[in-house]
């Protein structure tokens, strides 16, 4: 009888002990859970850039002009010239944060720096027949017949005309800057580390590049001031919930000083 109370007693010590651990490890995962969660959704590096865009970045990221290019999505005059059919769903955003302006300073400044610059447009023959999607953002590229290769519609705003040196990324059809392009050969063979991304929309094509640049093992940026949506609250939802997960997020000012 001894025996089988002192087995027993084992037996329960072995089920604490197990209990224990599982309670450990859980924990662990949670908190795993709640940090990478805190990453994304914390808004006060968002804040922080927003408030200050030209705050001092020394101390916090230097870039290697030789391992770095600026990746530049759609800066064509469906999106950012009067007379584009997206113009106006876009233009309160453009203004908000100054795309433009931001973008075409930090790409002077990024190629006098010798960093690599990667135009990637968007295009389509007339009827769009390389979409095949019945539903969503591509159908509806393909029912308003937006950016039409060989239009005024499809060519890069005049403030982002790519200079000889630079590379234009072609055969970009849907949303990812990578997916039906060679952009990932094309920053491989210069041996790129850095990627940062400008351009549109924010929380589409942009978003959907960045995390694929993250998953393929690229040190990822983003530009809050570089970049826009249909709506403000749309752009501002994006880096505050999900481009700190996949990016560091920041801004032209501070790109343009890590370069020194």
């Amino acid at each position: 009888m001894a025996f089988k109370v002192g087995e027993g007693v084992a037996t329960i010590s072995k089920l604490v002990s197990w209990a224990v651990a599982y309670c450990i490890a859980c924990l662990h995962q949670y908190t795993i859970f709640v940090t990478c969660f805190h990453l994304g959704s914390s808004n006060s590096y968002l804040d922080r850039i927003s408030s200050s865009p030209s705050a001092p970045l020394q101390n916090y990221l230097q870039l290697d002009p030789k391992e770095t290019a600026l990746v530049l999505i759609e800066y064509q005059n469906e999106f950012l010239s009067e007379g584009g059919k997206l113009y106006e769903p876009l233009k309160e955003c453009l203004a908000h944060t100054n795309m433009i302006e931001n973008s075409a300073k930090l790409t002077k400044v990024a190629r006098e720096k010798g960093a690599a610059i990667f135009h990637v447009p968007i295009m389509f023959r007339e009827g769009a027949p390389e979409i095949y999607s019945k539903f969503g953002i591509l159908s509806g590229i393909k029912e308003g017949g937006t950016f039409q290769e060989g239009t005024w519609n499809a060519e890069f705003h005049p403030d982002m005309t790519p200079s000889p040196e630079d590379i234009i990324v072609k055969g970009k059809s849907g949303l990812c800057g990578f997916y039906s392009t060679n952009l990932d050969f094309l920053l491989r063979q210069r041996h790129i580390k850095n990627v940062v991304i400008g351009g549109l929309l924010t929380n589409c094509c942009v978003e959907s590049t960045m995390r694929t640049a993250y998953e393929a093992g690229y040190q990822v940026y983003t530009l809050t001031d570089c970049t826009a949506a249909i709506g403000v609250d749309a752009h501002d939802s994006m880096y505050k919930h999900n481009a700190g997960m996949f990016s560091t997020v920041t801004n032209s000012g501070e790109v343009e000083k890590a370069f020194d």
